[in-house]
């Protein structure tokens, strides 16, 4: 049994094979996770679909010129819905435009305190933003505690080390196959087993074998035996407790 922890199945024209193909590798949970906070329409559509679907809701920091005036209450008014298990994904990215970084913080600060006032765990997008993101998360931890998830890790220890003193969990992806990914498998030894995830985050970053092609939910299978080999246990355990991980942090 396996939970895809991060994935975009919006706009997908194959829906059903590769839903297929996911449940006969074995992925059991997926998490369809938003980044436009309009399409969550789309969103629930797909988990009313599928039962063992859920998805989050809030905006991706490369949305922010569209979002500028999104506010925790309006998160907050979107996730009024069972299969709404996560808020976000939300956070900063410095990659592409270093020129929004102020409006990217404030936004990231809205979905924040809708993470703190629903109890919902916040799925952290960081991109070339590792200060900041330290920063953002320390001082808003320290007045109002809540869960979180740094998605797709590929960031410093320091970083790493700061999420888990919170009780972040830290999730895989594909990346952690690619051939220069010494230092992203470096970061997953001191990870605990108790704060694994694994995700693909479909359709991109597709994991060896299959890199360079559109990813898909079914690939998950890739990234948790490259896992198994990092953490020097079975593809069995680090199955076990990645599901176990992913149902426990969303209550499932």
């Amino acid at each position: 049994m396996l939970a895809d922890s991060h994935c975009h199945l919006e706009n997908n024209d194959e829906l059903d094979g590769l839903i297929a193909r996911a449940k006969e590798a074995g992925v059991e949970y997926i998490l369809d996770v938003g980044a436009n906070i309009s399409h969550l329409p789309d969103h629930l559509d797909i988990t009313r679909r599928y039962e063992h679907i859920y998805t989050s809701v809030g905006a991706h920091p490369e949305e922010v010129k569209e979002f500028a005036d999104l506010r925790a209450i309006d998160i907050l008014h979107a996730a009024e819905n069972d299969k709404v298990i996560a808020i976000g994904e939300a956070g900063l990215d410095y990659y592409y435009d270093i020129q929004t970084k102020d409006a990217q913080k404030a936004l990231f600060a809205e979905h924040i305190a809708a993470a703190q006032n629903s109890g919902l765990p916040l799925v952290v997008h960081n991109r070339d933003s590792d200060d900041d993101m330290i920063e953002m998360l320390t001082r808003a931890f320290d007045k109002k505690e809540f869960k979180g998830i740094i998605h797709c890790y590929s960031s410093s220890a320091k970083l790493r080390d700061v999420a888990l003193a919170m009780g972040f969990y830290i999730s895989a992806s594909g990346i952690i196959t690619f051939k220069k990914s010494d230092e992203v498998r470096a970061n997953f030894v001191a990870v605990p087993m108790d704060r694994l995830l694994v995700e693909t985050d479909a359709p991109y970053l597709s994991p060896e074998p299959n890199r360079g092609k559109i990813n898909e939910s079914a690939n998950v299978v890739y990234t948790a035996r490259k896992l198994a080999e990092i953490k020097q246990l079975s593809f069995e355990e680090i199955a076990k407790a990645t599901t176990d991980n992913f149902k426990r942090l969303f209550r499932l």
